[in-house]
């Protein structure tokens, strides 16, 4: 068994369902610019979360858990589509700090703070089935490897490349997102936070007129 080809695959893995500009991106890219990297980097290390999540329950072929998570698309597909219009609606409302005071930075870079910013992202992730069926389509292609038997070390190996290269892509978009954050002046920031509300928002109508049209 190459595990270290595993690892790599994983890695590559998490890269494809992390990097696609999304609503998480876009969320995570704010506000590391209003915010600064350590905010934006937890935010991204939510959506890390919950693609590791995901890649347990199909690696390790949970196929209860998948099921039931299946089973309630259609309310995971409502929060996270009004989650999404909510985020979009408060991102295009915020208040412009092209420089953090001390003050804020202090409240905005605390761990509490951090928490609830990774807590928001891991959501809108893990409600969202479709990146649950993108996890399953990738990850069974990897079944084949090492003369078709694959185990729970395989699985596990994968595992963790996914984590690996999830976080990686967060901790790299939020550095050089970070890198520009001094460029960035009032007007500037308006129009990003309009231009990623109305994207967010617009992510989560679309979320709901699909689900609307399943159901219809």
């Amino acid at each position: 068994m190459d595990y270290f080809f595993l690892i790599i695959s994983g890695v590559a893995i998490g890269l494809v369902v992390a990097a696609p500009i999304g609503p998480v991106n876009l969320i995570c890219i704010r506000r590391t610019l209003a915010f600064g990297p350590a905010n934006g980097f937890m935010s991204g290390l939510g959506a890390a979360i919950g693609d590791t999540v995901f890649a347990i329950v199909t690696a390790f072929g949970l196929t209860a858990v998948a099921h039931l998570i299946k089973g309630y698309s259609h309310y995971l597909e409502l929060a996270g589509g009004g989650m999404l219009i909510y985020f979009g609606i408060h991102t295009f409302l915020a208040k412009i700090e092209a420089r953090l005071d001390d003050k804020l930075a202090s409240k905005e870079k605390g761990a509490s703070t951090l928490f609830r910013a990774m807590v928001s992202t891991l959501a809108l992730t893990v409600t969202n089935p479709a990146t649950l069926l993108g996890f399953t389509a990738m990850i069974a292609g990897l079944g084949g490897l090492a003369g078709g038997h694959p185990n729970f070390a395989s699985a596990a190996f994968v595992v963790i490349g996914v984590a690996a290269g999830s976080t990686l892509w967060w901790l790299v978009l939020t550095a050089l997102v970070g890198l520009f954050h001094a460029s960035i002046n009032d007007r500037a920031m308006a129009l990003i936070n309009r231009g990623s509300g109305v994207a967010v928002a617009g992510f989560g109508l679309a979320v709901l007129i699909h689900l609307a049209n399943k159901l219809l």
